[in-house]
């Protein structure tokens, strides 16, 4: 089943087999809410109190997703919630705590992928791979590691590129700026020239990485 889960296209679950599709469902929405908050709570504990006052240090779902990236999310299998707002000027420790705060969604990702992981070999020789809820933690597994890797390229505006703009000097601040300004156009070009045009720069990573998750799970 778990081949099959990594094979499919999530869209045919909601003819085929409905438990799962809201299973993956459920699962986009706790991956996405886990990591919005933990951006949410690091940029809170560095001094800048801007995602509390925007109501984003909560793990309510509503407020962290977004529609158009959830919807891609589900269907497509890559997408993205709303950024949590940080004022950088408020961080203690500014360049590191960016940093920090940038890397805190990908790594809750990590945790998920680790515990959700641990769990799933704990339980499917007791429950069977047939089962909801082994493949419901499968799933979980599945959508923080695409979250974890997509989240860590460096191209605005993913994760990846705040962690590595914080640990570039001052020196590279206009290839910065030229890269914060042209980076969603060229992440969008990159997402639909891979998906279109069959160029595989993600399809062909993200093969990979779950080629050997099947072999481990």
């Amino acid at each position: 089943m778990f081949k099959i889960l990594l094979q499919g296209m999530p869209i045919n679950w909601l003819f085929t087999q409905p438990l799962f599709f809201i299973a993956w469902v459920a699962a986009i929405v706790i991956a996405l809410t886990v990591h919005e908050f933990s951006h949410a709570a690091l940029a809170v504990y560095f001094g800048d109190d801007t995602p509390k006052a925007m109501g984003r240090l909560s793990l309510n779902p509503i407020v962290h997703i977004d529609p158009l990236g959830f919807v891609m999310l589900l269907f497509a299998g890559f997408g993205w919630a709303k950024p949590v707002p940080v004022n950088p000027y408020n961080l203690r420790k500014t360049r590191v705590a960016m940093a920090v705060v940038a890397a805190a969604g990908p790594a809750s990702n990590l945790i998920g992928v680790i515990v959700f992981g641990l769990l799933l070999r704990i339980l499917t020789p007791y429950f069977g791979p047939q089962n909801l809820l082994i493949n419901f933690l499968f799933m979980l597994v599945l959508i923080n590691v695409v979250l974890l890797v997509f989240n860590f390229i460096p191209i605005p505006p993913l994760d990846g590129s705040k962690v590595l703009f914080s640990i570039l000097p001052d020196k590279y601040n206009d290839i910065k700026y030229k890269l914060s300004v042209n980076g969603p156009w060229i992440l969008l070009i990159l997402i639909f020239a891979d998906t279109f045009l069959n160029i595989g720069i993600f399809s062909t990573l993200f093969a990979w990485i779950f080629g050997l998750l099947g072999r481990f799970l």
